[in-house]
């Protein structure tokens, strides 16, 4: 995982909640973590990590804060923590 994947993989995780993340960006390093990521109709997004799925909003600029608290919990879900797998 390069540096690039990490660091965004970090920003899902700080504190306060960041809100001008790319979902390009989060999309690209969830596959890299062995994601299945597949887009559907209607702004849809399946990803689906180490037995988990779940569906998230695709959309153009970034993401909310909804968003990225969602992600958190499924990415927590699926046992990826940065701050212990790939420190920066």
């Amino acid at each position: 995982m390069n540096h690039h994947h990490r660091k965004t993989l970090h920003a899902l995780f700080a504190h306060p909640v960041s809100s001008n993340i790319d979902p390009k960006h989060v999309f690209a390093a969830l596959e890299e973590l062995g994601a299945n990521v597949s887009h559907g109709g209607h702004g849809q997004v399946l990803v689906k990590l180490n037995g988990h799925t779940q569906g998230f909003h695709d959309t153009q600029h970034s993401l909310s804060k909804e968003d990225v608290g969602a992600l958190r919990k499924f990415l927590s879900g699926a046992g990826i923590d940065p701050a212990r797998d790939w420190p920066l």
